[in-house]
């Protein structure tokens, strides 16, 4: 590496007595930052004016109500939902596909709200109620939004089945009896790479009219 002290003055560098770091500086302290090794920060930090829980950068313990049942595990901050259903409890309905919540193959509730799990740290999701497909068939049969999609043929490859079967189930639990543009807002965020969204508007409608 380089010697910070043998790299020549730069004179669009602003003057010390300016107030900020220089490059000089900056590239100083990094050089001594590379060489002692990371310690944890504390636990608690102003951001925005306001104090704020600081986790990490280690496994955090935390705890989880997935379908109704309480979930715990030690896991990294940056840890999404999505990789926590997934790998960590092995409830594998949500699809990871983007994986940069433009698809909604992992679209599951939180607090009954249609979310990305990709897009939302595990730490996060604590203390709330989070349901995944797994949960909407009871006792053997199928949630009737499911029925539906099996009905009118509305899945072909299914990576993006299970994300809109929650998605469907939300627009229904807010529009019992949705109209189109109602159906084209909120399933907007769900995108099928098969194109089957004339069985799945027809899924809805079925659901729909049985008012479900």
């Amino acid at each position: 590496m380089r010697d910070p002290d043998s790299i020549p003055p730069d004179p669009k560098e602003p003057l010390e007595d300016q107030g900020g770091v220089s490059r000089r500086d900056f590239l100083k302290i990094s050089t001594i930052a590379a060489a002692v090794p990371v310690v944890a920060g504390p636990e608690v930090v102003m951001a925005a004016g306001q104090q704020v829980r600081a986790y990490g950068p280690g496994q955090e313990p935390i705890q989880l109500s997935i379908n109704g049942k309480p979930y715990k595990a030690s896991l990294e901050p940056r840890v999404t939902l999505l990789d926590a259903l997934r790998d960590t409890f092995d409830i594998t309905g949500a699809k990871r596909v983007c994986d940069r919540a433009e698809c909604g193959a992992c679209t599951v509730l939180v607090d009954d709200r249609p979310v990305y799990a990709c897009s939302v740290l595990a730490i996060e999701a604590q203390g709330k109620k989070i349901t995944t497909v797994e949960s909407l068939m009871e006792n053997g049969k199928l949630h009737p939004i499911q029925q539906a999609f099996v009905d009118n043929d509305a899945s072909q490859c299914g990576f993006c089945t299970s994300g809109f079967v929650v998605a469907c189930k939300a627009l229904l639990d807010k529009h019992p009896d949705p109209s189109a543009e109602d159906l084209l807002y909120e399933l907007s965020g769900n995108l099928c790479r098969c194109g089957t969204y004339a069985g799945i508007r027809a899924a809805v409608a079925q659901v729909g009219r049985k008012g479900a």
